[in-house]
């Protein structure tokens, strides 16, 4: 296979695999300089060498167009502030490195990654790379942790970081300016992916999600539902989409959705948000065609039982007002449905719990976080 059909294969399967980094990576410009060893970035293009290129496996590639993805998504040029140009750029290679190794992309020879830095930040990275480091005179040189290590000299050092003379003003505005729509649309990106629950992970260590917090309840719902109300796939019959060009692929079968909702009577729940709940679970079902919600009422026993079905409105008749043991529903709900894949229970989260984790996905749906055994929690 020729580099170009490797690059444009190895782009597609991340775009695939890891859609985060993929779509990024789309973006970047790819430049070959021979006078490099292996492969640089700046968040804007990536320089490599072709010899390098040639040798490494798709899963490699995949893992240096993740690697330019991310110079772009965090901005590392900006923040270089006043640091040495070539222990900057080492730092936040590891940085990142370090979290594509943990997303299960194939670290590929020649890329810098120590785990000694494991979970680091950029900043801290270079902190702990400029105290292995020499001073001789007002010359820096790098200790390297093993004799594979080879870094630039001094005289190297301070070319590497000088602009390059064959780029005029304008044509480093211009690079400045394609990086910056270059992060905030990286940004943008990631606050969509982390309300879809697909973002890549231990990522939020890198940005100050602000949004993080202020994920709309209604989406964390609806991705839950959703992940569900289609049961299976089958290839008998095939989907028609492209039957018509003789490929087959499966077809969605869409059978009856069971969920399970379990409400907090005790006296502590706030009727004005469950209110809110059930008229946005009201809302979800009314897009789903097929399903079933069996609703419990329970503080310290279940108090009440009752199934709907598709097109039927909840309404409810709140019985209770003692304390909160969550053990009663959790017994009822195994004792009476098979095949449960998902239980919302609402409540203000201070009750007893369970001792055994059920093996379905469990939500709890309440207006504070607290600690909880198993499940999630879904923050009105």
């Amino acid at each position: 296979m020729n580099l170009v059909d490797k690059i444009s294969q190895a782009k597609a399967k991340l775009l695939v695999d890891y859609p985060y980094f993929g779509t990024l990576a789309s973006k970047l410009e790819l430049v070959v300089n021979d006078d490099i060893e292996a492969f640089i970035s700046n968040g804007v293009k990536v320089e490599y060498r072709s010899e390098y290129l040639n040798e490494l496996e798709i899963k490699e590639l995949e893992f240096i167009f993740a690697n330019g993805a991310m110079h772009a998504s965090l901005a590392h040029d900006k923040r270089r502030n006043s640091r040495s140009g070539w222990l900057w750029q080492m730092a936040t290679d590891m940085a990142i490195n370090d979290m594509l190794v943990e997303n299960g992309l194939q670290l590929p020879y020649g890329a810098q990654y120590r785990k000694r830095f494991k979970g680091m930040y950029a900043e801290e990275i270079y902190a702990e790379l400029k105290a292995d480091i020499l001073r001789e005179e007002d010359n820096l040189e790098y200790e390297a942790d093993n004799a594979d290590d080879v870094e630039p000299n001094s005289d190297e050092k301070q070319e590497k970081d000088k602009p390059k003379e064959s780029q005029t003003p304008e044509q480093l505005q211009e690079e400045v300016l394609q990086e910056q729509l270059l992060a905030e649309e990286a940004i943008s990106l990631l606050e969509s992916m982390f309300k879809k629950g697909d973002a890549p992970l231990t990522i939020e260590r890198f940005f100050k999600l602000e949004y993080m917090g202020k994920i709309d309840w209604r989406d964390e719902l609806r991705v839950a539902l959703d992940r569900y109300f289609r049961d299976d796939y089958t290839l008998l019959p095939p989907s028609k989409k492209l039957l018509y060009s003789g490929i087959y692929l499966p077809s969605s079968v869409s059978q009856t959705f069971r969920l399970v909702i379990v409400v907090d009577s005790s006296g502590s729940v706030d009727e004005e948000l469950l209110n809110t709940f059930l008229g946005e679970v009201n809302f979800l079902m009314a897009i789903v065609a097929n399903y079933q919600i069996e609703l419990i009422v329970c503080d310290d026993k279940v108090h009440s039982h009752k199934t709907f079905y598709s097109g039927e409105s909840l309404d409810i008749k709140l019985k209770g007002g003692g304390g909160t043991n969550f053990q009663p529903a959790f017994k009822f709900v195994e004792e009476n449905f098979d095949d449960v894949k998902l239980l919302l229970y609402f409540t203000d989260l201070e009750g007893i719990f369970p001792q055994v984790i059920p093996n379905y996905e469990v939500k709890w749906v309440s207006a504070k976080i607290s600690d909880i055994p198993f499940g999630s929690i879904i923050q009105l």
